[in-house]
Parts: C-alpha cells; sequence; structure tokens
C-alpha cells in the first residue's frame, strides 16, 4: 500500500475529505519522525513502538576492492510491532 492508497483508506474510514486525511496522516508522520529523531520513544497500543536505537562502530569489508573499512557508530531509527498487532498478522 502506498501512500496515496492510505490516504484513500483514511477517508473512507473517517469520512474526511482527503485533503484533511493526508493532512492527518502527514501531521503523525512527522511528529513520530521528530519524536523519535530526538530520543523519545512513540509507543502506540497495540500498533507497536518508533524507537531510536544505536548501532556500535564495526569494521567492514569494501565489496569492490576486499579492503577493511572502519563504519563509525549512528542512531538507527526501529520499530518493534505491539502483541494485538502481530496476533493480527498471524492469523
Amino acid at each position: 500500500m502506498k501512500k496515496t492508497e492510505l490516504i484513500e483508506a483514511i477517508k473512507e474510514s473517517t469520512g474526511l475529505s482527503k485533503k484533511d486525511a493526508e493532512k492527518a496522516l502527514t501531521a503523525t508522520i512527522d511528529t513520530i519522525i521528530k519524536a523519535v529523531a530526538e530520543g523519545d520513544k512513540v509507543q502506540l497500543t497495540g500498533f507497536g513502538t518508533f524507537e531510536q536505537r544505536q548501532r556500535n562502530a564495526r569494521t567492514g569489508v569494501d565489496p569492490r576492492t576486499g579492503n577493511s573499512i572502519d563504519i563509525p557508530a549512528s542512531k538507527v531509527p526501529a520499530f518493534k510491532a505491539g502483541k494485538a498487532f502481530k496476533d493480527i498478522v498471524n492469523q
């Protein structure tokens, strides 16, 4: 499902106009991104949790040359599905 299809589904299930459904979805996504970028955890009961995780520095291999390269530590976004979400998917 693409973003436009998700907007249409929100429109159908809520009765909002397409423009309002798009604004609501965009605001939700932007708020989650901002919170996770600031290090906050966003927990949506029954759906899942968005959070920031730390990836340690490590040594990798350049596939073109075979040389070792240092990969610096970084922060990455992560999502963990909630139990209710997992249960629905596994039906």
